[in-house]
């Protein structure tokens, strides 16, 4: 059996996919790797164990059948600079959710940069994204600087990482849209811009090359896979988006993950957000440049992960569910998951996480219900912003990630956002976005027709709740969003 290796590399875990022609899962293998919180707002991966459980999970699946070519996909802005020379970090990675920058963000946007940001880069100066982590790094490890103007250190985002390792070294390079999270990379020229570089302190030699999203970038040079073609690359939600056959403009998917993560596809068009969303490369393939608009939420399936793990509320993550169905509804409990600020449309780096409206009645079901309905609460704000930024009602949202195996999740969803939620037969969507850019590289797809073919519905979510009850509940969340507001500010 021939198929495409996907490797979906993400905040929490690394997994590895065989795909066939029919976009059908052969083989998977799926690995934990530790999360490190060295102070309140930081978060940080080791490198070595990212890749670690990456080719861990890579060779049991790869020993399922032929491999035709590798495709990756990866949590996007995660930072990590390494040595030339060894190939060893000179420091963890900090992580996507990391807060740490927040200081500089909001220097710089005194000083009025953000107009300038914006306009170059779709995003907005927010520690989320990777420049001003580079910087970080690079003036408090000890010569780091020095180093990299020498040009002996690399910076990458995760899939540069893998591809480097996949490559022993041989392949220093992303894709656009990669590059397009890292505040410096001009979306409109396609190129790591200068004032951006310089505006942030990084030096452009440390840089990796930015190729297309699907095409042979080189070959594997590890055991198990030697001699494979690395064919595809995305940022995981981009690659979802794909995998979802997003390819029209007014597609929409989200993906409920570690965060949240809502995309509209808006064509060749870069389309400027209004709302505080983001606009970003959706893939870059031969000369085409696509793109969209997005919304990230920081805090979506780690919600339930926290009750598992902070609070001790339920065993596994699945447990969730029953959990959550045990009451009618929150008993008007809300819980606003600000542990890493909050994203999209709000942009707080100072809110702090909330748990609001607790009584003598309260219930573990409550707070389940709660947490459940805090995940939906935000992808329909973001939901809110796109519509006005676009002017494009949506017939219907397409979903994926692990959270998306929770009916009664997807059940709130619809009914918070008045239309239908459709969740595929194959939930694994980012992974098989990575396969489908690989595939289509080396000639295992034709085209993008034959890997519409593929596609299929597992389930349709109605909404259900009355339109005046949805309206009430989702202004009693933004009241309890104001309270969360802000909450970390220096007060001195």
């Amino acid at each position: 059996m021939t198929g495409i290796l996907a490797l979906d590399q993400g905040t929490t875990s690394s997994r590895a996919i065989l795909f066939d022609a029919q976009g059908r899962i052969k083989a998977a293998a799926r690995r934990e790797f530790p999360q490190y919180f060295p102070r309140a707002g930081w978060v940080e991966h080791d490198p070595l164990e990212i890749w670690e459980s990456q080719a861990a999970v890579m060779a049991e699946v790869g020993r399922a059948g032929e491999v035709a070519a590798i495709g990756i996909a990866n949590q996007r802005e995660t930072t990590v600079i390494w040595d030339r020379a060894t190939g060893e970090p000179i420091h963890r990675a900090l992580v996507w959710q990391d807060r740490r920058t927040a200081e500089v963000c909001d220097r710089l946007r005194a000083d009025g940069c953000e107009e300038m940001v914006a306009r170059k880069t779709g995003l907005r100066l927010d520690p989320y994204f990777s420049a001003t982590k580079v910087a970080w790094i690079l003036d408090r490890v000890e010569g780091a600087r020095t180093r990299a103007k020498a040009g002996e250190l690399a910076f990458g985002t995760v899939d540069s990482w893998l591809v480097w390792k996949l490559s022993e070294g041989r392949l220093h390079l992303t894709d656009a849209s990669n590059a397009s999270r890292t505040l410096l990379f001009n979306i409109h020229t396609g190129e790591w811009d200068d004032e951006l570089l310089n505006l942030f302190g990084v030096p452009r030699v440390m840089l990796p090359e930015v190729r297309g999203s699907s095409e042979v970038y080189g070959e594997a040079s590890v055991d198990g896979v030697r001699g494979v073609p690395i064919a595809g690359i995305a940022g995981d939600q981009q690659a979802a988006l794909f995998g979802q056959a997003g390819w029209r403009p007014g597609d929409a998917k989200n993906t409920y993950g570690t965060g949240c993560f809502l995309l509209l596809h808006t064509g060749e068009q870069a389309v400027a957000s209004k709302n505080r969303l983001l606009t970003t490369v959706a893939w870059r393939i031969g000369d085409r440049t696509e793109y969209a608009l997005e919304g990230s939420v920081f805090i979506g399936g780690a919600l339930v992960q926290w009750l598992r793990d902070g609070l001790g509320l339920i065993e596994q993550v699945s447990d969730i569910e029953a959990l959550a169905r045990s009451v009618e509804d929150s008993g008007d409990v809300y819980l606003v998951p600000a542990f890493a600020g909050l994203g999209a449309p709000h942009w707080d780096p100072y809110a702090r996480g909330l748990l609001v409206g607790l009584t003598r009645g309260t219930t573990r079901g409550h707070v389940a219900r709660a947490a459940l309905d805090a995940i939906a609460f935000q992808v329909a704000d973001v939901m809110d912003a796109m519509r006005e930024d676009s002017g494009i009602d949506l017939a219907a949202l397409r979903v994926d990630g692990g959270a998306a195996v929770n009916d009664l999740l997807l059940q709130i969803q619809a009914d918070l956002l008045g239309v239908p939620v459709v969740r595929p037969a194959v939930n694994e969507t980012t992974a098989l976005g990575a396969a489908y850019l690989a595939g289509l590289a080396v000639g295992y797809w034709k085209d993008r027709d034959a890997i519409a073919a593929n596609g299929s519905t597992e389930r349709r979510f109605e909404p259900v709740l009355p339109a005046d009850q949805a309206a009430s509940r989702r202004a009693r969340w933004r009241d309890a969003v104001r309270l969360a507001g802000n909450w970390a500010a220096d007060r001195s």
